[in-house]
């Protein structure tokens, strides 16, 4: 059974780290890193796993609804693979691959970076399940950095849909991340999400806070 004062303890000191953090600097955004994975479409779920199969949910993820999976797939590219894949759920109308750039020279692909759902004119590569292979003609992307959140957060934050703006980090490998796409829903949670050569190079983990600017405030 958990102790009730312990527990008060523990929110009490949650909140006055974060109303200090707040009023140290009030637009913060908290990271989430983001590995390579996969998104499926119904058809591409099918001859993977095998007819009527069902994704299993494996654990949640930051933004609601979004889980990963308990599958895998691997990749195959012209000069290379990469196994286990995690794929996300839930499925989507058109299949994605989410890599980030050390990915894709692994593979031997060169996909451009876009928001997720723009694949029109991507490369694409082979994929193997447990069930059978699809061979996609496109879909494979690195995703452009980006910052999730509610049309509250926006507000706060003075930013709109699809705008632009950069991210200052801390620390020794500290500096800063322009191109940041805002991408603003109802349903959104507040996160900053990077890839993991991002996160690499900047020395970012899961949960840490950054700053967000305006470009050209910097």
């Amino acid at each position: 059974m958990v102790d009730r004062e312990e527990l008060i303890e523990k929110i009490t000191v949650r909140i006055i780290e974060n109303l200090k953090r707040l009023s140290e600097d009030p637009f913060q955004v908290p990271v989430g890193v983001s590995a390579r994975h996969v998104h499926l479409a119904r058809e591409h779920v099918e001859l993977l796993f095998g007819r009527g199969y069902e994704l299993t949910p494996l654990k949640a993820l930051s933004q609601k609804d979004q889980f990963a999976c308990a599958e895998q797939v691997d990749l195959i590219g012209p000069r290379g693979e990469l196994k286990k894949v995690r794929i996300l759920g839930p499925e989507r109308k058109d299949t994605q691959i989410e890599l980030s750039s050390g990915d894709s020279r692994a593979l031997g692909l060169s996909p451009p970076v876009r928001t997720s759902g723009d694949v029109a004119g991507t490369p694409g590569l082979l994929m193997r399940g447990p069930g059978g292979e699809v061979m996609l003609e496109s879909g494979v992307i690195i995703a452009d950095r980006h910052i999730h959140m509610t049309p509250e957060d926006a507000r706060w934050f003075g930013v709109s849909e699809k705008e632009r703006v950069s991210v200052c980090i801390k620390g020794p490998r500290g500096g800063v991340l322009d191109n940041v796409v805002i991408r603003v829903s109802e349903s959104a949670r507040l996160d900053f999400h990077v890839d993991t050569d991002d996160a690499n190079a900047f020395q970012l983990v899961q949960g840490q806070w950054v700053s967000m600017r305006k470009e050209g405030t910097i």
